[in-house]
């Protein structure tokens, strides 16, 4: 890898993505936007909010940086540019690493709005620090990113693409721990929730929701959710694909 090559691929997505009003609107208000309906659908019980807004706070970036960055992967494969790139002296990591510089560079704006909001504007009663509960926002954010930017490698089109959405964050989604404690659940799927990175994530907003100081469970969490992503982005980087079939 090289930081002045990754740094140009990473300053090409975000100058891409500032002439795609769409994909900024998906990453930036569509979570301010479900936090909010979330949170007027509990109205009447502010306690309930408190109890799955901090967990919808990390899953909500999640499911949007996936969704975009899966599709914008696939779209510069598709349309040859990602062909083209691998032709010049840009490495996979390279590339991958730009990726994730740029749309995690998204991420953290993403998280900043909707943590800022959720806690100052929305209510969200939270014990611990805010700034954990940005801490992993943000880790939420990078590992769709990262989970984006792999299974675009398996996806010969847009709408395949998004596809993998039910296969790859729907199991997560339920086996998390936000509709059901983990310790209750069948102990086959208390297992499989277990290797589920969400299920880390939404076990470190609860850290924060319910603990004033940073916890050893809570720096095990993010750790497992950051560990997580970069694996996820090596894979990403081992199966990228110059151009779809």
């Amino acid at each position: 890898m090289n930081a002045a090559r990754t740094t140009a691929t990473a300053a090409r997505v975000l100058r891409q993505l500032r002439h795609d009003p769409r994909s900024i609107a998906l990453m930036l208000l569509v979570p301010v936007l479900m936090l909010t309906l979330l949170r007027f659908v509990f109205d009447g019980s502010p306690q309930t909010f408190d109890g799955i807004g901090a967990s919808l706070l990390g899953i909500f970036p999640l499911i949007t940086m996936f969704l975009v960055t899966s599709i914008a992967t696939l779209r510069e494969r598709t349309s040859g540019t990602l062909e083209r790139l691998l032709a010049m002296p840009l490495g996979k990591g390279d590339l991958i690493a730009g990726y994730a510089l740029a749309f995690g560079a998204v991420a953290v704006l993403q998280s900043l709005l909707a943590t800022g909001l959720a806690l100052w504007a929305l209510g969200l009663d939270v014990v611990g620090s805010p700034w954990l509960l940005l801490l992993v926002a943000l880790l939420d954010a990078l590992l769709g990113t990262a989970l984006g930017l792999f299974v675009s490698a398996f996806a010969a089109s847009e709408f395949q693409a998004v596809q993998f959405m039910p296969a790859v964050i729907f199991p997560q989604l339920l086996l998390c721990g936000l509709f059901a404690a983990r310790d209750t659940m069948h102990p086959v799927l208390e297992g499989i929730s277990d290797v589920l990175p969400m299920s880390y994530a939404v076990d470190g907003m609860t850290q924060v929701l319910t603990h004033t100081d940073m916890t050893a469970d809570f720096v095990r969490d993010a750790a497992i959710v950051a560990a997580c992503a970069l694996l996820v982005l090596a894979l990403g980087a081992v199966t990228l694909r110059r151009r779809t079939p």
